[in-house]
């Protein structure tokens, strides 16, 4: 008898160690778990150029992955130390609920349903986007409001259809729907003439002018006829994490605001300007509060520069197809990037 009761309670004593274990992986911080693995896991699309890519030989480029290297630099002040996981699809929220993923960078724009219902947050706008028309620079428009009488091609029955409908209506302009199921359509038309122009969201229209043999030949118009935010995307549960990806954005802005790039960081070590002093990490810490060094800002920057920096490496005129910055310039040069204040 008195072995079946030790027996039982050993039994119990196991059963308790094991809970124990288990309630104390639930317990752990996204950051711990980051910092035991020993880098970054981010989910991205593999094929939008501009924003993330993968190439043949298997390196990541773009908007959004930038803003990845980012973070991990912001963690462990090195930028590689980081795996990228492809996620085809719009909106991937399950890789993020179970932790395959740490933080996800990718095309699905920020809505109520998608902030409230599938256990994940949006962390900030990173970009601004909406439905846009491109056209060819032979036709002479610089503005949508001059389009009229024209062809264009739209996805079928969804709101950007109705959107464009909406939009000719105001205008009083005439025009054709030339109507496609699948976004790729959308480009294979505009290339073979099929249509004068197509309105998709910017994004979708900047992958299909990089497709062009002679991108520099069509523009994207600036105008926006519907609000589409894009931005990083974590899990609800972990409010720590939250602000750990929300002010490594808000970093990379505030540093072109006050002029800090990757090229002069570091000459700027003896900068009496509070602003400067607080993101370099040189006057107050304000990585502290987060688990993070008093430098995780200045590591940021150094690695991938400031939003300025990302947004032209990846849209300027040296890829071949400039998208002009429009909402996403600087709230203090007629945009809508800002960040708040670091003090």
């Amino acid at each position: 008898m008195k072995a079946r009761v030790v027996g039982a309670a050993r039994i119990i004593l196991i059963c308790i160690g094991y809970l124990m274990i288990v309630q104390a992986s639930a317990w752990a911080t996204t950051l711990e778990t980051v910092r035991e693995r020993g880098f970054l896991i981010c989910g991205a699309n593999a094929a939008l150029p501009g924003f993330s890519e993968q190439d043949a030989n298997g390196r990541w480029s773009g908007f959004d992955v930038d803003l990845c290297r980012g973070i991990a630099a912001a963690i462990f002040g090195n930028p590689d130390m980081i795996e990228f996981r492809p996620l085809p699809g719009e909106s991937r929220f399950a890789p993020l609920q179970t932790g395959d993923i740490d933080v996800m960078t990718r095309d699905g724009p920020w809505t109520q349903k998608r902030d409230s219902v599938f256990g994940v947050r949006y962390v900030t706008t990173s970009f601004f986007d909406g439905q846009a028309f491109m056209v060819p620079q032979s036709l002479g428009a610089v503005s949508a409001y001059e389009l009229d009488n024209i062809s264009i091609c739209v996805l079928d029955g969804g709101d950007e259809q109705s959107q464009l409908q909406d939009f000719f209506f105001s205008n009083q302009a005439s025009y054709t729907e030339i109507l496609y199921e699948d976004v790729a359509d959308l480009g294979v038309a505009y290339r073979a003439g099929l249509c004068k122009g197509v309105s998709a969201p910017a994004r979708q229209l900047q992958v299909v002018r990089r497709s062009l043999p002679d991108p520099a030949n069509h523009r994207i118009l600036p105008e926006r006829i519907s609000k589409e935010l894009l931005g990083p995307v974590v899990r609800v549960d972990d409010d720590q994490w939250f602000k750990i990806v929300q002010w490594t954005v808000f970093a990379l802005i505030n540093a072109e605001e006050v002029g800090i790039t990757s090229l002069n960081i570091d000459s700027l070590s003896a900068a009496r300007t509070q602003g400067v002093r607080r993101i370099l990490g040189t006057e107050g810490d304000y990585g502290k509060p987060l688990g993070l060094s008093a430098t995780f800002m200045k590591d940021a920057i150094r690695a991938v520069g400031n939003y300025g920096e990302l947004y032209d490496r990846n849209f300027g005129p040296q890829t071949g197809a400039a998208l002009l910055r429009g909402q996403n310039a600087l709230w203090s040069n007629g945009g809508q990037m800002y960040a708040p204040p670091i003090r």
